[in-house]
């Protein structure tokens, strides 16, 4: 038997498509499980209202909603039992009025859903022209 010593040695040699394929892996496994969150993003400065005298409207129903959410239209408590029955309110207080502006008066506390209330009422109701009440803020 004859053993002959090499003169010459390999260099070793790294094959990366492995490495690659681990590698896309983890990276789809942290696509997959990262949680976007679209509100942690936003940073909202609500605005104040600057202005001067409000316009005199003839046709105009106020709204009220305080922070328990209870409804007075036109200074006069209203029991609110459904959308349908609040939208036969305002065509009552209404009457001959053609297309009145609901003004609606909303207590910074008040639930969001009885200001949609309101709104949805005045929809069923056919009334299209609805404007907020705000408080005048600080220069």
């Amino acid at each position: 038997m004859r053993f002959h010593s090499r003169s010459f040695r390999e260099d070793p040699e790294i094959n990366f498509i492995p490495l690659i394929d681990v590698l896309l892996v983890i990276l789809i496994f942290l696509m997959v499980t990262t949680t976007y969150s679209r509100f942690a993003e936003l940073q909202i400065n609500l605005p104040t209202a600057e202005a001067g005298t409000p316009p005199e409207r003839i046709e105009q129903i106020d709204v009220a909603v305080d922070v328990q959410g209870k409804y007075m239209v036109n200074k006069a408590p209203v029991a609110f039992n459904g959308p349908e029955a609040f939208s036969q309110e305002l065509r009552r207080v209404a009457g001959g009025m053609k297309e009145p502006v609901i003004v609606i008066s909303a207590d910074a506390n008040a639930p969001h859903q009885s200001v949609i209330n309101v709104m949805e009422a005045a929809r069923i109701a056919g009334y299209g022209k609805i404007t907020f009440t705000t408080r005048a803020g600080k220069k």
